[in-house]
């Protein structure tokens, strides 16, 4: 009876333990991502009229291409951090019948890029401040004699162009 008491004591504390080990304090558990990346960035540089290679240039191969809505291109992107929240994110891009970029669904909107954001620029157009009265652009001055600026420039002065061999066309009667 007291051997059975302890080995059951004991299979429980082992138990716990390796229950414990799935969440415990310290263990990294690694972030999970799935899909597209599509950034704010990736939207703004998006114009209507874009034919499909431009917007697959930009956006990358979509991850939902339907058959039942041609015209339509999904992009999908979820992320789990370990441990924490999934995310997921959406973004549909609709072609006309002319294979040219239409519309834009989902998440993301052209606006504010984030770099825009960073720099302090909302993206409308600001008015010059009147105080400041607007100053010409300065011509170039020309390089100090013998400075290295001088140099170069001569250097990109003398430099003589190779023309390129052309290859002889091939013969096309037949032999």
């Amino acid at each position: 009876m007291q051997n059975t008491k302890l080995m059951l004591t004991g299979l429980t504390l082992v138990g716990l333990l390796a229950l414990a080990g799935c969440s415990f304090p310290g263990v990294y558990k690694i972030d999970i991502q799935q899909g597209n990346v599509v950034t704010q960035d990736m939207i703004d540089q998006l114009k209507p009229g874009m034919t499909r290679r431009q917007v697959r240039f930009i956006m990358g191969n979509p991850l939902i291409s339907d058959t039942f809505h041609a015209n339509r291109w999904d992009y999908l992107y979820s992320i789990q951090p370990g441990g924490g929240q999934r995310q997921q994110e959406r973004m549909s891009i609709i072609f006309n019948d002319n294979d040219q970029l239409a519309g834009l669904s989902g998440d993301f909107m052209p606006g504010v890029s984030r770099d825009q954001a960073i720099m302090g620029q909302d993206g409308s157009p600001t008015a010059a401040p009147q105080a400041q009265p607007a100053e010409a652009p300065k011509a170039e001055e020309p390089a100090k004699p013998g400075s290295v600026l001088e140099q170069i420039q001569r250097e990109v002065d003398d430099v003589e162009t190779t023309p390129v061999p052309m290859p002889a066309p091939l013969e096309t009667a037949p032999q």
